[in-house]
């Protein structure tokens, strides 16, 4: 089996298994001037289209100038299923933005090893190391120095309405597979979409598979994922085996292979904040995209979460869970600028202003203090409570294996595949490196 080079990498699933607690700018790259104390204008490339999330980062911008006169931040907002690609085609380019989103994982180690991202290892003010903790910095930790600046800790699982719950007669949060599926039926004899899912786009049905890879393997054949890409032990197929025996209970959404998981109404997040589906199984990010697309655009009242339920007879540790965690990392060739506007918003006060635009959880422990939305409070417990928290497969595996088994998982869904070709298509994309 080839490895990656995951040495690059392994920090940031160790640091997720330690548990603590787009449209393409043109004119990529600084005007120079940082050196001699001249003006400066960084161009900045994050995820947030719309809302609260976009204006956030334009008004962080404005700040940084404010206190910064010398320096102008270009922002460009991109749609998170665009960024991936987008920040492939500026490396390879070399037309890099100076400061860009960074999922950590694999995916970033790739681009360090491109030579495309600076070292921001003694660069990170202490009060901010001091705030955050070691772990979020070690999801963009590769060989030991750090390349990112954490923004928010992203754990999963099931978020749901708990009055669409209460219609169909459900009254206890699943805790098993069994007792999901079960959900799933009392949900559709109620004319209700049991669960939301946004294939279209591919990872959102990836997330199906991870979660019950995490109930089927150990913790350590996760862990060793962006070191040894090794698909072949059983606990792989019995994942896959277990989703296919999921989907014929036909717990999704009608259309579900051409529905996207977050764009507009007819989205599988739009389908819960209208209450046209109960359930969807998403990061914690999920809370604020759900708000902005209800009909009201504030945070759906009745939202509720739950762990993905545990799975008889696997070695994933009970209680384990899967996330990530997003930032920011600075091109190579940026001025001292970025790193400086990376660790303004990093402060308490623009951490906390973080958490409510996106309704989500800081990276810096000083700012959990303004998490208040309910559904959040019980997903913190369990990210607080978990024996270990792995890293998204796909962002663990890096673009071309995770496309791999994203693009996998969507076809055995479709009906194009097996779980034992499911299986294949991924050994042989980590074989090819």
């Amino acid at each position: 089996m080839k490895t990656r080079n995951a040495r690059a990498a392994a920090a940031a699933v160790a640091a997720l298994m330690a548990v603590g607690l787009v449209a393409c700018s043109g004119d990529s790259g600084n005007t120079g001037g940082d050196a001699e104390g001249g003006d400066v204008t960084l161009t900045m490339w994050h995820n947030s289209t719309t809302g609260d999330g976009k204006q956030y980062w334009d008004d962080a911008a404005a700040a940084f100038h404010e206190e910064n006169p010398e320096v102008t931040i270009k922002v460009t907002s991109i749609q998170n299923e665009d960024m991936d690609g987008k920040l492939q085609t500026a490396v390879n380019s070399g037309d890099m933005p100076d400061i860009f989103m960074a999922r950590g994982g694999g995916k970033l180690a790739d681009i360090v090893s491109a030579g495309a991202v600076k070292d921001l290892t003694d660069l990170v003010d202490d009060d901010v190391k001091s705030a955050f903790g070691e772990a979020p910095f070690n999801a963009f930790t590769v060989d030991g120095k750090i390349y990112g600046m954490p923004s928010a800790v992203l754990p999963g699982g099931l978020f749901y309405s708990k009055d669409l719950f209460e219609q169909a007669g459900i009254t206890e949060e699943p805790q098993t597979i069994d007792e999901l599926e079960a959900a799933a039926d009392k949900l559709k004899d109620a004319g209700v979409a049991p669960i939301a899912l946004g294939a279209k786009d591919a990872w959102p049905a990836a997330h199906w598979y991870y979660f019950f890879a995490l109930r089927a393997c150990g913790q350590d054949l996760i862990a060793n994922l962006t070191t040894d890409p090794d698909f072949t032990d059983e606990c792989w197929l019995t994942a896959a085996e277990n989703l296919a025996d999921f989907a014929q209970v036909e717990p999704f959404n009608d259309g579900f292979l051409t529905t996207s998981a977050q764009e507009g109404a007819n989205s599988s997040a739009g389908l819960v904040a209208n209450h046209k589906a109960a359930m969807e199984l998403m990061g914690a990010w999920n809370v604020g995209v759900i708000a902005s697309l209800t009909p009201d655009e504030k945070p759906l009242p009745d939202l509720g979460w739950f762990p993905f339920p545990e799975v008889d007879g696997g070695e994933g540790g009970a209680g384990a869970m899967m996330g990530g965690v997003d930032g920011y990392s600075c091109s190579a060739d940026s001025p001292a600028a970025c790193e400086e506007f990376l660790n303004f918003v990093s402060s308490k006060d623009w951490q906390e202003k973080y958490a409510v635009a996106f309704q989500t959880i800081p990276a810096s422990q000083d700012a959990l203090g303004a998490v208040t939305d309910p559904s959040l409070v019980p997903l913190m417990e369990a990210y607080s409570n978990a024996p270990y928290v792995a890293l998204w497969l796909d962002t663990a595996l890096g673009q071309n294996v995770g496309n791999a088994l994203n693009v996998g998982v969507v076809d055995m869904l479709a009906g194009k595949g097996d779980p034992e070709k499911l299986v294949a298509q991924v050994n042989d994309a980590a074989a090819r490196g």
